[in-house]
């Protein structure tokens, strides 16, 4: 038997339906049910499509990981969801449910930041998270570089995307040159068989005058898709490869140069990647090969535990029970923008913590 708290985490901010469940840093259980291919003909999520598929997918997504971990719900020591930020509907569904089973078992309840999660994810791959930690997060929704001094409480950010995130740029380019969605896979696939120098593609806010840790994608982009269609237009063939490894170099020198130089300037000596986009492989590369050239410690976690999952939830939830923060209360609401600052949302009564679960677990409701 073992102190650390056993966690069930619920992530549904976008399209994937995550359940996971841990055991302090350690991962029991990882069930996910993509809506994926349902978007697919979209070209992009479709939030009324996703909440539906969360709908559908939520109890059979977290039986499934019950019996994967091979514990009972009774036996959960909280329960863990994402409350933002994310698509408003997505969110809720996955809010609604951890209430329900919260209350029902008579367990605390945890909203926790989608952002801080993605950090915290990394525990369970290499260990305690070192205090500072700088992360670069990079996913179709948010390329953002935070500093973490304690990722329960303290997350501060150092700079963010200002129009289109990374992963939004995959997508967008892969749309451009036919090649499906979701575009990160694909352009990483198309760029290993491509020449990363065969096209100036440009970097952007790389200048001496422009924010050194923030990062905009939209002219690189626009860049990119002009290039193709002044090809198309000339009736010249689209060399596929060399685009997809060219534009892919493009955004991961930006988010690897920048990452770095903010370890510098901070004085931190570790650096975190996570994210969706961090399952791509030039990055991981790229990355390595500047963090040991600055003596900076990398730490990337596999590429199934960098896209939307419930093990990144349960993670940080577990972290929450451990340093003894204050359970959310039973009127959490989803938060389509919640800032990264706030790792978790906190009941009121900070000092009475978990006096609202006790007085509902007198009797399970849960069978």
């Amino acid at each position: 038997m073992t102190d650390e708290p056993l966690v069930l985490g619920i992530e549904t901010s976008c399209d994937e339906t995550g359940v996971g469940i841990v055991r302090g840093t350690t991962l029991l259980a990882d069930a996910v049910a993509s809506s994926v291919d349902e978007h697919a003909r979209f070209g992009g999520v479709v939030p009324e499509v996703a909440s539906r598929a969360h709908l559908e997918a939520m109890v059979p997504t977290i039986e499934r990981a019950l019996k994967e971990a091979g514990v009972s719900a009774k036996d959960l020591d909280g329960i863990a969801v994402t409350a933002g930020p994310g698509l408003a509907g997505a969110l809720l569904v996955g809010v609604s449910a951890a209430k329900t089973y919260a209350y029902a078992l008579g367990k605390p309840l945890y909203g926790v930041n989608h952002l801080a999660s993605h950090i915290c994810v990394d525990q369970l791959e290499h260990g305690p998270l070192p205090e500072p930690t700088m992360a670069l997060l990079v996913s179709g929704g948010h390329s953002s570089l935070l500093l973490s001094s304690d990722i329960t409480s303290d997350v501060r950010p150092m700079g963010a995307t200002i129009d289109d995130a990374a992963g939004e740029a995959f997508d967008k380019i892969a749309r451009v040159l036919n090649l499906g969605f979701p575009g990160g896979p694909v352009i990483d696939r198309y760029a290993r068989e491509g020449d990363p120098s065969a096209i100036a593609f440009p970097r952007g806010l790389t200048g001496s005058r422009d924010p050194a840790y923030d990062f905009s994608f939209s002219g690189l982009k626009t860049a990119v898709a002009r290039w193709i269609e002044a090809k198309r237009a000339a009736g010249e063939e689209v060399p596929v490869r060399d685009v997809a490894a060219s534009f892919q170099e493009a955004v991961v020198d930006v988010l690897t140069r920048k990452a770095v130089r903010a370890c510098r300037d901070e004085g931190v000596d570790h650096l975190m990647i996570g994210g969706g986009v961090a399952a791509n492989s030039r990055l991981r590369v790229l990355a390595q090969e500047r963090c040991e050239a600055a003596g900076i410690r990398l730490r990337v976690p596999r590429p199934k535990l960098c896209t939307d999952n419930g093990a990144m939830v349960a993670a940080l939830g577990a972290e929450m029970v451990a340093r003894g923060r204050s359970a959310s209360d039973w009127d959490l609401s989803a938060d389509s923008s919640l800032p990264v600052t706030d790792p978790h949302v906190p009941g009121r009564a900070h000092d009475h913590d978990h006096d609202h679960v006790h007085e509902v677990g007198k009797d399970n409701l849960y069978s």
